[in-house]
């Protein structure tokens, strides 16, 4: 395994796992740990958003290039992700089944479309 691997799956499971414990702690009432819970899921966060540029350094690229293409892409995932999650509120908390499946497949597509933007069409 090439170190540049290594240190992502490091970071991406520490991260992973501290945004995952996070939001289970800030989202279940039972817990009762939502400030915890919120400072946990931040440093998630953070660790993942830093795995970005310390995989493009040990990549030999620049940290980040900001252009048109990539501020569009990052728009279409976060849209795509809301309106997912947005669906998946609406069927398992607002007891909307049948809107809130059709508006989680409308995210599914929105991600789906990320895949011919950022790869291309061959």
């Amino acid at each position: 395994m090439k170190k540049k691997n290594f240190v992502t799956l490091i970071m991406s499971v520490i991260g992973g796992i501290l945004f995952a414990l996070g939001m289970c702690m800030a989202l279940l009432p039972e817990w009762g740990a939502m400030i915890p819970g919120i400072a946990s899921g931040a440093v998630g966060a953070a660790v993942l958003l830093a795995m970005v540029p310390v995989r493009r350094k040990m990549d030999g690229k620049p940290a980040i290039v900001l252009n048109g293409k990539v501020i569009g892409t990052t728009l279409l995932g976060i849209l795509g992700a809301i309106v997912f999650g947005a669906g998946m509120c609406m069927t398992m908390v607002w007891d909307m089944m049948v809107p809130g499946i059709i508006v989680g497949i409308a995210g599914i597509v929105l991600l789906l479309c990320l895949i011919p933007v950022i790869k291309g069409l061959k």
